[in-house]
């Protein structure tokens, strides 16, 4: 049998806290697309399945998927070990898909790939020491270090919404109080502001868009910022990144985010100095792109060592 073409269509996911994306990718094109809302626990994988094959059913020719999946991934198994957004502990993905589609399928964690893609791809070109931030229901980095994705002893380096940033504030989903997660993400800074505004918004880039002219939204956009600042600050002294790169949902809110946030980071680093902060090329797509990579990479049409 001939080797896959470099543009065979794979299917490509980025499984988040609240929503499933799909597309089918062959090269540089998208040929189809959908989502999902995501079910809590184990049932997400049967509603991965069940977005999977309808599209396939759009055309033939799919060779192989990528799965990226939120919270610790242990890639070597293709198993979901733990996510506090869907709910769920050692849940095996890949080789019921696999199974079920008759493809190699790979998962891996969606900030991880994420990363892998703004670094090859997008704003993170050029940059061998990166750290790529995603700013969405949770809060995770992906880093590079002397061109090299860094894995860390247990494969999950990176969970920066995890270091403990106000030790009075919220509880977190993981268990801890005060994590920058609970306060700075997207689903925090919304939260924060239903309660204290009394009103509900559609979400976080709502509040941000509000902060020029509804004063507790400028608190909420302020006291979340200032979180964020002191997560990397601490980040930045330890890796010392030359460039930034901010996506998920939030950086959507763009520079009405990003300058505040750039300010306060360089008020904070006093020995190795802010880097560069930018918003991220593919935006909310960036999980869906660093998927199809590493799809790719399981048929061997993308060379480089995986991420």
């Amino acid at each position: 049998m001939p080797p896959p073409r470099a543009d065979a269509p794979v299917l490509a996911f980025d499984v988040g806290g609240t929503t499933i994306k799909a597309e089918v990718v062959a090269g540089d094109r998208t040929l189809a697309a959908d989502r999902r809302p995501t079910p809590r626990g184990s049932a997400a994988v049967e509603a991965i399945a069940d977005l999977g094959s309808d599209l396939i059913a759009t055309g033939p020719g799919v060779v192989a998927a990528g799965v990226a999946l939120p919270g610790i991934v242990d890639r070597a198994r293709g198993v979901g070990v733990f996510s506090a957004n869907i709910g769920w502990r050692e849940v095996t993905v890949a080789d019921p898909l696999a199974h079920r589609w008759g493809f190699p399928v790979r998962v891996d964690h969606d900030v991880m790939v994420a990363g892998w893609a703004e670094w090859r791809l997008g704003a993170g070109r050029g940059v061998d020491d990166l750290a790529y931030v995603s700013l969405g229901t949770g809060i995770s980095a992906a880093l590079v270090c002397a061109g090299r994705l860094v894995r860390g002893g247990h494969g999950q380096a990176g969970e920066l919404g995890h270091i403990v940033v106000r030790p009075d504030g919220p509880a977190c989903g993981c268990g801890a109080r005060g994590c920058l997660e609970s306060v700075a993400s997207a689903a925090a800074i919304r939260r924060e502001y239903e309660s204290r505004a009394g009103r509900p918004v559609d979400g976080a880039a709502e509040v941000v868009g509000r902060a020029g002219e509804d004063p507790t939204a400028a608190t909420v956009l302020t006291d979340a910022v200032a979180a964020l600042a002191d997560g990397l600050a601490g980040l930045v002294q330890l890796v010392a990144p030359a460039r930034i790169v901010v996506g998920g949902g939030l950086a959507l809110a763009g520079e009405a985010l990003l300058e505040p946030l750039r300010a306060a980071l360089a008020d904070r680093c006093r020995v190795v100095p802010a880097p560069e902060v930018v918003a991220s090329r593919f935006g909310t797509r960036a999980g869906v792109v660093g998927a199809a990579m590493l799809a790719e990479h399981a048929i061997g049409t993308v060379r480089e060592p995986t991420p």
